[in-house]
């Protein structure tokens, strides 16, 4: 391309742009519409990293902690702290039951911080009543004080002065904990946070050897701590007495995971908007260019070449692409900052609503990528027009593929755009299976369009005497009609609201309906070894119990498999934290052992381990391997004795790892148990166990449950909402072609007038038509959703899968409506004109 070239062109477009944007409304709002999706997102995700990132030490309560589970810092671990620390701060977390007695004796499962006199190290609690937090502890003259959330104070019926007890020490609710610096895990918890003094447990009974709790020593550190060396060096120090590490460098890892990955999934959403609104992108290009036809064959007849004719129009469309870009991005950005008080008024972390660059500039990248794979193909056309056909409809009559060349930079765009999208989102799983989703669906719409076509065709033949549905019939089947682009834009919408609304029923439905049918009615944790007689004796006697499990429990650490480094054998969800860990003498009822064999019920030799077949199969063990585990400091190396089958689907209990009990023997632990039981025996089995050992705490299986699916709950409607999103910008391609059929429908409405026919007649055949096209694009957009509500539901959810129905007939109504209202709404302007006027502007 020579500069001259590029001047000549630069020339004709600036001139054409001067008409202003007169065809390209719907193009910049489909682009503008899709980028501030995904700008918005990432704002959002940006946000809440930069908060995460700026309050990291007051989101672990110190600028590092370290963490046991199951026992205290052994002397010298504490000497080491007290030599990088200037302070360290000692707390106790574990699960426990608030008793109220009165009249009737109440109780309410909390999450208990037993902490010191130093707490909190950085950060403050607010309390209501403002009051310091050691007033709060001091309580009266006859028992020490503690502070509660409000869900748990309220659920109790609590005001401050009130007492209650933890175990078998009584406290006094000084005031309701509002908030609290070391709130790491963003406040969720199986229950409601209670603060006290670890001092004041003493006489609790509830921090027995064996119980399920963690020790979390908080440290303050010099200005010029390097916080990489000191975890290098816990690590080294302490490599296998399973101590943790972590530090304000990244407060809350797990909260983190969590946004990328729903920021990310959202973001793909936003890519399935941006294919929707490139619909509309390539077809109100393919409109203006049609009706720049003629103005293209002049400039050819002129002696204007193929490249200076391409070169125009592509300068056109990326002038506009760059001001739809910057639209989106714009909204993209003012949109959270607009609504930032309320979105930090509903996080339960800290977020940082300021102006972040990189998902701006990631959403420019995503919206100039689509332009330009959605308006290549319309551009390579302009070099089919041909000086000859001055006079005719040259560009819809072109050929339906452009030349090889536009088709390689085509896939090599999309290409890149698929590359982009896996680097920005981290997870090339995902982002593989959305682009092949929407690769799929669009495929699926085209079929489906032509389809339409074709036997709209074949059917009015068989539609004499009805003319409205005959025209309707008519319209559908002629080419280079809006067939196509209203079940491309309508459908693929559809398909991801469709594909939204059936994962999100069968997961809610899988959780909701079929668990509590087989699921236990209590966990009961922390029954000590000298307690397990009594539990199983009450259980025993009870006839409305159905059954009852009751098993010995351990956690454990993973540091070794086969002598080598557990992080360095494989990556897997086994060997992040600690795992429970059991033993037995023989397999329990309905083991099903996969490969090996169970221990004899003497046996007394080295250690051996059964392991969960699936996560074995998962992390590439075989039975012989040996896996070392540290319990309570000890390292415990144990050979595979063999698999068995574990599921986690009943809320049963379920070990990953069992060993034989020589293995374990002398360490100290507690009892697990789950309880089946008829519902209205519930209340007296609770009751009578928190009475005879305060200390066992007592998990209702139906409030765990609840919480999980309130979690899902706000998971599915932002998902809702980007696919709402999704819609929307479909429902703008559908006004857009709608639009650009305008001048077709009203030449269409002039002749059938001329014919005879009735402006009823002719709205009949409007509304059939738009009623059938929504009707076509909502089935087939169905059809992809429960195809991929199913492929989602049984290989990556691993759950199963039943059609929802509802869901289905709300996106076939709504396929038809949204369709309905776009065509009637440019209706009636067809229908008003004067058939005279119309038939001799086309003369």
């Amino acid at each position: 391309m020579t500069p001259s070239t590029f001047f000549v062109a630069w020339t004709f477009a600036k001139r054409e742009l001067r008409g202003g944007l007169h065809g390209f409304r719907i193009f910049l709002a489909c682009l503008a519409l899709g980028v501030a999706a995904i700008a918005a997102v990432g704002t959002v995700r940006a946000s809440i990293q930069a908060g995460l990132a700026a309050n990291g030490a007051a989101l672990l309560g110190g600028e590092a902690v370290v963490r046991f589970t199951y026992r205290f810092a052994e002397p010298e671990e504490r000497a080491w702290m007290a030599s990088i620390a200037t302070r360290v701060s000692e707390t106790t977390d574990f699960r426990s039951m608030v008793v109220v007695e009165r009249d009737t004796v109440e109780r309410g499962l909390t999450q208990v911080q037993a902490v010191d006199n130093l707490y909190p190290l950085i950060g403050e609690t607010t309390l209501d009543p403002a009051m310091p937090l050691a007033d709060a502890f001091a309580g009266n003259a006859t028992f020490p004080g503690g502070v509660m959330e409000r869900a748990l104070a309220d659920r109790l019926a609590l005001t401050a002065g009130d007492r209650f007890k933890l175990g078998e020490q009584t406290f006094v609710l000084s005031a309701i904990l509002v908030s609290y610096p070391d709130n790491s895990g963003g406040g969720f918890g199986l229950g409601p946070r209670t603060l006290v003094l670890l001092d004041d447990l003493e006489n609790s009974g509830l921090l027995a050897k064996g119980t399920l709790m963690e020790s979390n020593y908080r440290l303050d550190l010099a200005d010029n701590a390097d916080l990489e060396s000191l975890e290098n060096q816990a690590e080294t120090l302490f490599e296998n007495s399973g101590l943790r590490w972590r530090d304000a460098r990244a407060g809350a890892p797990g909260i983190a995971r969590f946004v990328d990955r729903i920021a990310a999934f959202l973001i793909l959403i936003g890519l399935s908007g941006l294919a929707v609104g490139g619909v509309g992108v390539s077809a109100a290009v393919r409109s203006y260019l049609s009706g720049k036809s003629n103005v293209i064959a002049i400039l050819k007849t002129l002696g204007a070449t193929r490249r200076t004719i391409f070169l125009t129009y592509f300068l056109q469309i990326g002038i506009l692409t760059i001001v739809g870009v910057a639209i989106g991005v714009v909204l993209g950005v003012a949109i959270p900052l607009a609504f930032a008080p309320l979105i930090e008024s509903r996080l339960p972390i800290p977020a940082d609503f300021t102006l972040h660059a990189a998902p701006l500039f990631e959403a420019a990248i995503y919206g100039v990528l689509a332009a330009l794979i959605f308006t290549l193909w319309p551009l390579a056309r302009t070099e089919d027009i041909k000086p000859a056909t001055l006079f005719r409809d040259a560009f819809g009559a072109g050929k339906t593929l452009p030349a090889t060349k536009y088709l390689i930079i085509t896939l090599l765009l999309l290409a890149t755009l698929i590359g982009t999208a896996i680097i920005f989102s981290g997870t090339a799983f995902l982002t593989l299976w959305t682009v092949g989703g929407i690769l799929f669906a669009l495929a699926l719409l085209v079929a489906a369009a032509a389809v339409a076509r074709f036997t709209a065709l074949k059917f009015r033949r068989l539609s004499r005497g009805r003319p409205a549905l005959r025209f309707a019939l008519a319209s559908i089947g002629a080419r280079g009609g809006e067939t196509t682009s209203v079940v491309l834009s309508l459908g693929l919408g559809l398909a991801v609201l469709a594909a939204v609304g059936q994962i999100d029923g069968n997961l809610r439905s899988a959780i909701a309906n079929e668990l509590p049918d087989i699921a236990p009615s209590y966990f009961f944790v922390d029954i000590q070894p000298d307690q397990i007689d009594g539990f199983r004796e009450r259980l025993d006697n009870d006839p409305q119990v159905s059954n009852y499990e009751a098993v010995p429990m351990l956690r454990g650490i993973i540091t070794q498999i086969n002598g080598q480094s557990a992080g360095d054998f494989t990556d897997h969800w086994v060997l992040q934290g600690d795992r429970g860990v059991t033993y037995s003498n023989l397999p329990g009822d309905g083991t099903i052992i996969t490969d090996g064999e169970w221990w004899p019920a003497d046996y007394a030799g080295p250690p051996l381990i059964s392991f969960a077949t699936e996560e074995a199969i998962e992390m590439g063990l075989n039975i012989g391997d040996t896996i070392t585990t540290n319990i309570l400091g000890r390292d415990i190396t144990a050979t595979i004795a063999n698999f068995r089958e574990v599921s986690f689907e009943d809320a049963g209990i379920g070990f990953i790892m069992s060993m034989n009990p020589a293995a374990l023997q002398g360490a100290p632990h507690s009892w697990i148990s789950t309880v089946y039981s008829e519902p209205e025996a519930e209340a007296a089995i609770l009751r009578d166990l928190a009475t005879a050992y305060p200390n066992i705490t007592a998990i209702r299986v139906r409030d765990a449950i609840d919480q999980v699916v309130q979690l899902l709950g706000g998971i599915s409607a932002a998902t809702r909402y980007g696919a709402l999103a999704t819609l929307l910008t479909g429902f703008l391609v559908l006004i857009g072609a709608a639009a650009a059929g305008m001048p077709a429908r009203t030449f269409e409405a002039a002749v059938l007038k001329t014919l005879g026919a009735s402006r009823a007649t002719i709205l009949r055949s409007f509304a059939l038509r738009s009623a059938l096209l929504g009707l076509a694009a909502g089935l087939v957009a169905l059809a992809a959703g429960i195809l991929g509500g199913w492929a989602v539901s049984t290989f990556i959810m691993e759950t199963g899968y039943t059609p929802i129905w509802t869901s289905a007939g709300a996106i076939i109504l709504g396929g038809m409506a949204a369709t309905l209202l776009a065509g009637l709404a440019f209706a009636w302007r067809a229908l008003a004109a004067k058939p005279a006027h119309v038939l001799r502007s086309r003369e």
